[in-house]
Order: C-alpha cells, then structure tokens, then sequence
C-alpha cells in the first residue's frame, strides 16, 4: 500500500461520494418503484429527492477540488481540514433534509449555510494559499 498524498481530500471525497451514492441510490429506487424514467412524474416526494441528489453533484466537485489544491500547495492543515468537516457536514444535513421526507427546513437552511461557509473558507484559504 502507498502513503497518500492527499489523505483530506481522499477523506472528504470518501464521506461526501457516500452522501452522495446514497442520495443517487434514493432516486434510482423512487424512480423504479414507481416505474418513472425521467423528470418526476408530478410527484413532490421525487423532485424533492431529485434536487436533492442534483445538489449535493452541484456543489461537491469544486468544493474537493479546492481542497485537493490547497493540500498539494500545503495550505494550512489545520484550518483545511475544519473546513472540509465544515462543508462535509453541512452536505450531510442538507442530505437528510432531502432524504427523509417530514424532517424540518432547519436542517437544509443550515446545511447549506455551512456548505456556502465553508465553500468561502476554501475560496479565502486557496487564495492566500496560491499568493503568498
């Protein structure tokens, strides 16, 4: 086995491809059971788990992107990895707000507001990484 050279990145990919697989997975079984091949049928129960799905692949390829770079230009461990937490468990609240239908808006208002919080964090962070 080889040292990784990325292991926050290769983390946060792990924990945010799971949330991620699980929502898609969500999707794939709502569509199946209820025999709809695209779009939602009118259903608010599927669109509600589609846009789920659709923004957890929204937001989490540059958020790692921008994580993997500021690693391999060895931006500040620390505050690097409270940001990927940070954005990884504001993906994770976001998820289950989409997820599991009746739970409360809290939890995607928050969510998100930690995802956007962290996303500017890494911003912030990647750029005094790159200029300094």
């Amino acid at each position: 086995m080889t040292d990784l050279a990325l292991p926050l990145t290769s983390l946060t990919a792990f924990v945010n491809g799971a949330i991620l697989l699980t929502l898609t997975v969500r999707v794939v079984v709502m569509r199946r059971r209820d025999g709809v091949v695209l779009g939602d049928n009118g259903d608010r129960v599927m669109t509600k788990a589609i846009r789920g799905q659709a923004n957890a692949a929204e937001q989490m390829p540059m958020a790692l992107i921008m994580i993997g770079l500021i690693e391999l230009q060895g931006g500040g461990s620390l505050v690097l990895a409270a940001l990927a937490v940070m954005f990884s468990i504001g993906r994770l609240m976001h998820a289950i707000y989409f997820a599991i239908h009746g739970t409360t808006w809290r939890l995607r208002f928050y969510g998100m507001f930690l995802t956007l919080l962290a996303q500017g964090g890494l911003l912030l962070t990647l750029f005094v990484t790159v200029f300094s």
